[in-house]
């Protein structure tokens, strides 16, 4: 099974719906289920990663409703008396199943430790591979216990709040961090968290901190971010919270409409720039702009509109991507059609994604792209056409859009495989590229493309 993209060179028109934040929703449902009594959660997530999150904290006793556009969150102590069997989660087996969710795997990790018997957490069978050992061991450090072998999923941490003190963790991935950081407030004595090495993703850092102070935990913080404190026995509070929309999932339609004439509204988004909006990827917006791309807001209704008849994007210089790893593959797609050399730095953390994606993105040369992996940096040479051609995805959500988006460009046809893996953070992508005219399909005769119906992703 592949997904089939064709070249072509009709403007895009119409309207596309920008989805909520995925980042925001992981932690706001997660502080919400560590919250005794009613928090509201407004906005719904369709990403299979959140799916995942929903599941999980239900089978560890937290009643999720979904009412309207809403989540009703009733959270408080974690239990699993009830028998709730949800996405593979089983709270009778004291089972997690986290699916390909590496932000459901490095938050609820620790957190499991707040439950009411053994916990394990295992996901899919590829996903096992998924490195933790600097996590396992920082949580270690933090008094939590567990058994694991390898250091891999499945992991069966033990129950009993953590004891607290000095905890070390690599600065690799922001999830490590933030996993520490939302389990330190339930710990018996103070906890200082240190980074080692350079801290990658600082805005996914930040986020987690903002949105921990909007449900009553705190934490404190060096200026330079490597340093954490987190004082003991704290007690979350309920909120009612709006998620903001999803840079990151906007990013694609952006791509789409910088490398084809347009006319499109993004309805849902009403930022042009990273001032103008509370996410992790906003930078993309400056950095689309920088490219040329004309962001405009629409009159009638507030949203952004792109609208033009064609332009020459501009190249990125040295763009630092450590705090920005998910985009590499949307800009090294946006970069092949610029008029010049581009050059995405610090990039060696972004091998450990769920694929290496840097590698993963060197397939636009067979399309007759010209990127260059050189080791810390990725050099991309903008060209004037492409040619289709047969490509993997690596089962990685990010590369298989990205790629696509490039391939709408490329005359004559294109096929990736793993065509779903796009509904693990953005399900209505390819109703969604189809919808503003590009020409994106997957084969007649299979399962139905955009996944079951909403309401049933969506409910146990």
């Amino acid at each position: 099974m592949q997904l089939f993209v064709s070249g072509s060179s009709e403007p895009l028109t119409g309207e596309l719906n920008v989805p909520v934040s995925k980042y925001h929703a992981h932690r706001a449902l997660v502080l919400a289920s560590l919250a005794p009594g009613r928090s509201v959660i407004r906005g719904l997530s369709e990403t299979r990663q959140v799916v995942w999150t929903v599941g999980v904290l239900r089978a560890l006793g937290t009643r999720i409703e979904i009412e309207g556009e809403n989540y009703i969150v009733h959270g408080g102590p974690y239990s699993t008396r009830e028998r709730v069997v949800d996405h593979g989660s089983i709270s009778s087996e004291g089972l997690l199943n986290v699916g390909s969710s590496g932000t459901t795997l490095y938050f609820m990790t620790g957190l499991a430790a707040l439950a009411d018997r053994p916990i394990t957490l295992t996901g899919m069978k590829y996903f096992r591979r998924r490195p933790i050992k600097a996590l396992l061991d920082a949580l270690g450090q933090l008094g939590v216990r567990y058994e694991a072998t390898a250091d891999r999923p499945p992991i069966t941490v033990q129950p009993g709040r953590p004891e607290g003190g000095h905890v070390t963790i690599p600065g690799t991935l922001s999830q490590w961090l933030s996993g520490l950081l939302l389990l330190a407030p339930f710990a018996r004595r103070e906890t200082t968290i240190e980074v080692v090495g350079e801290l990658n993703e600082q805005p996914y850092v930040e986020l987690t901190v903002r949105m921990m102070a909007l449900f009553g935990l705190r934490v404190e913080h060096s200026d330079d971010w490597r340093t954490f404190t987190v004082q003991p026995g704290q007690t979350a509070t309920p909120a009612d919270y709006t998620i903001p929309p999803d840079i990151g999932s906007a990013a694609f339609g952006l791509a789409a409409t910088a490398i084809h004439p347009s006319d499109v509204l993004f309805r849902g988004l009403r930022a042009t720039a990273s001032a103008e909006t509370d996410h992790p990827e906003a930078d993309f917006l400056d950095l689309a702009a920088a490219m040329g791309l004309p962001m405009t807001h629409d009159p009638e209704t507030g949203f952004v509109r792109v609208t033009h008849h064609g332009i020459r994007l501009k190249p990125l210089d040295h763009v630092d991507c450590q705090h920005i790893p998910d985009l590499l593959p949307v800009l090294s797609a946006m970069a092949t059609f610029a008029d010049g050399v581009s050059t995405l730095c610090e990039v060696a953390h972004i091998r450990l994604k769920e694929s290496d994606r840097v590698r993963a993105m060197l397939q636009l040369n067979k399309l007759g792209g010209r990127l260059d992996d050189r080791g810390p940096e990725l050099e991309i040479t903008g060209v004037t056409s492409l040619e289709g051609a047969p490509m993997s995805s690596f089962n990685d959500h990010r590369v298989l859009m990205s790629l696509a988006i490039a391939a709408t460009r490329a005359r004559g046809e294109s096929r990736l495989t793993y065509p779903r893996a796009y509904r693990i953070s953005y399900p209505t992508f390819l109703e969604e590229m189809t919808r503003i005219g590009l020409d994106m399909s997957i084969p007649a005769g299979s399962a139905r493309a955009a996944g079951r119906p909403r309401a049933e992703a969506l409910a146990s």
